[in-house]
């Protein structure tokens, strides 16, 4: 009969439902867990290849001294091209970064040359140079440039420090001829005195006429021939 029938108690169902909540809590625990790892996962295994392609873009690109790159900014790429005025033949960009001196250069009508130590800098600037319609008055090689002449450029750009500044001077005196200009951006040489400056701060840009310089006075003070009736 009803009378007979065995019925659980409420403590008894309490404590039965107790038990097993927890182990449905314990299983979402387990599944949310999971899904955290995963998601710490991706996001490590995005961030290491950031990384990996970010890095090459702020490491040093010159081997003598620690020359990161820092990109031009509007202002210094305009306050180089004021300097770049009337001027004509081949023009250099000393560590040339992404490209955009020499791109904006050969936009001007410039036959330009980049020269950096940083390989994805390098591929980074043709690609650009590819993209804004310049490859064909563009170039860029991957070089130290302590190892390369630029004795065939009358236009010089260079975007340096100031531990670099005085070899810099010396190695451009001996090799650029006397009709060419150099302008630095950032920091000035030590020596030289600028002919022309434009812009402040860090978009300061100085130019130099080697034409001034003491190495081509002496060069115009050589013997020249003499004249006979």
């Amino acid at each position: 009969s009803s009378e007979n029938t065995v019925r659980p108690s409420p403590g008894a169902m309490s404590q039965a439902l107790a038990k097993e909540v927890p182990q449905e809590e314990g299983e979402g625990g387990s599944r949310r867990s999971g899904w955290g790892l995963l998601v710490t996962a991706g996001v490590g295994s995005t961030l290491v290849a950031l990384y990996a392609v970010a890095t090459p873009f702020v490491t040093p690109a010159l081997r003598k001294v620690c020359l990161p790159f820092v990109p031009a900014t509007t202002a210094q790429i305009q306050n180089v091209l004021k300097m770049l005025e009337n001027r004509s033949g081949s023009l250099v960009d000393i560590g040339s970064g992404d490209g955009r001196i020499v791109i904006a250069a050969a936009k001007r009508g410039f036959q330009a040359v980049g020269y950096e130590l940083n390989p994805w800098l390098v591929w980074y600037s043709r690609y650009r140079a590819w993209r804004d319609g310049v490859h064909q008055n563009t170039k860029f090689y991957i070089s130290d440039l302590w190892k390369v002449s630029f004795s065939h450029y009358r236009n010089v750009v260079v975007f340096g420090v100031p531990q670099m500044m005085p070899q810099l001077e010396k190695k451009l005196e001996e090799e650029l001829k006397c009709n060419a200009r150099i302008i630095a951006c950032r920091f000035p040489f030590p020596c030289w005195i600028p002919d022309h400056t434009t812009g402040e701060g860090i978009d300061t840009v100085w130019a130099y006429d080697l034409k001034h310089s003491r190495a081509c006075e002496t060069k115009s003070l050589e013997i020249t021939p003499e004249t006979e009736s």
